[in-house]
């Protein structure tokens, strides 16, 4: 059995393509900058917004 070690944004953006995620809204901090990084090893689209109360209401459509 091998054993691979995944970050918590690997796993989180796993979970949300398993779920049919196919898109996301944000706006990169400090914070958020491993999941932004994740996001490149991941088929999920990222459409950046200029605030993140737009992301909310983005994605609310």
């Amino acid at each position: 059995m091998s054993s691979q070690l995944l970050s918590g944004a690997k796993i989180l953006l796993n979970c949300l393509s398993r779920e049919g995620v196919e898109c996301i809204f944000g706006y990169p901090g400090g914070v958020t900058l491993p999941l932004y990084d994740a996001l490149y090893d991941c088929e999920i689209r990222h459409v950046l917004v200029r605030h993140e109360q737009n992301a909310a209401f983005s994605a609310q459509g």
